[in-house]
């Protein structure tokens, strides 16, 4: 990650301990709106279900993002005075996912939360829930053509290629590199992809070998790693844009085999990745916070559905704790920036 991605270490800490001590109990969001900007939750349209449905349960970034334990989605349905349920399949396909989706609507759901297993291959449900009157909105991954809204995480360039940036200097900006990619057809991965690739004509002397697929399913994600280094001993390092992926790679270059001969970076939460960057296996890596994230997806979700804000560009609304957002182009917005996590800051947070 290039220089850019500097931060004042006590802003940051402000914003993402206030989001994992905000105290919550249940669960919900809500959608739609026409008016510009507006914060008070009095306006909001009370009895929506809400059900936030990510990519697959288990996983502890959707947990993170989505709980009112952690000041996710559902702490802020709590502060709306909404309700609501996380549901999703137990592996991140479209197969696991898209029974949930169809349950939700089953039971008149009158808002979707959804990061998306696949760009297209949810597009029939979400449609069709769509054609009901049910809000839809995308977080972490997006559907581009069948939702209402999509929150953002991070500039998508900029996640994409601050990873590559990362590896490179801890490698010298030589060798081979592999990447271990969550779903084949995730649509967020491919797309940070596509940039690390471009982001890599700038250093001649990486050269991307393979790219393997863990699916988000730990004992997948090892074993694609091991297979990786034992197809390319020479590899110099791995850049894993998953959660799952960058945990379960660290965990098999901790290995005395490996350890020492290869550099592992990517998306990681502080909590898991603390122990790797310790032992110097994984020393830098970036994320933004999982809770915030869900935070704002389910004030945008139920601003919509309530139609205090409508998804046209230049809609304004305050979304809690987090402040200001404005609705930008394709109907996206924008968490905002990620955040370095190395030794002089990664045991300062907890989620």
């Amino acid at each position: 990650m290039r220089a850019t991605f500097k931060r004042v270490l006590p802003i940051i800490a402000v914003l993402l301990v206030a989001s994992i001590l905000a105290a919550c109990s249940s669960s919900s969001s809500t959608t739609t709106s026409s008016s510009s900007s507006s914060s008070s939750s009095s306006a909001v349209k009370k009895g929506l279900k809400v059900f936030i449905i990510p990519k697959n349960l288990g996983n502890n970034y959707f947990t993170t993002a989505d709980s009112a334990k952690s000041g996710g989605a559902i702490a802020a349905l709590d502060e709306l005075g909404e309700s609501g349920t996380e549901t999703s399949g137990t592996s991140a396909t479209p197969a696991s996912q898209i029974p949930a989706i169809q349950a939700a609507i089953a039971k008149g759901a009158n808002v979707l939360i959804v990061s998306a297993t696949d760009p297209t291959a949810l597009c029939p449900t979400l449609k069709s829930a769509m054609a009901k009157g049910i809000t839809v909105v995308t977080y972490d991954s997006d559907a581009p053509t069948c939702r209402d809204l999509f929150i953002n995480q991070a500039s998508t360039a900029e996640i994409g290629t601050s990873q590559v940036a990362l590896l490179a200097k801890e490698i010298h900006s030589t060798g081979q590199i592999g990447i271990v990619s969550a779903a084949a057809t995730a649509t967020n991965q491919n797309a940070w992809i596509g940039y690390m690739k471009q982001e890599l004509a700038k250093y001649p002397n990486m050269k991307l070998v393979s790219i393997v697929y863990g699916n988000d399913d730990p004992p997948t994600a090892t074993q694609v790693t091991e297979g990786l280094l034992e197809k390319y001993p020479d590899l110099k390092g791995i850049i894993s844009p998953t959660t799952v992926g960058i945990l379960a790679a660290a965990q098999v270059v901790s290995t005395p085999k490996w350890k020492g001969k290869v550099i592992v970076t990517g998306l990681g939460t502080p909590d898991e990745m603390k122990t790797y960057v310790a032992n110097g296996v994984a020393p830098a890596f970036i994320l933004w916070n999982p809770a915030n994230l869900g935070y704002l997806a389910a004030y945008a979700a139920v601003y919509l559905a309530s139609h205090k804000i409508t998804n046209a560009a230049g809609q304004t609304f305050t979304a809690g704790k987090l402040g200001k957002y404005t609705v930008g182009a394709d109907n996206t917005i924008l968490l905002g920036p990620p955040t370095v996590f190395n030794s002089s800051n990664v045991n300062n947070f907890n989620f």
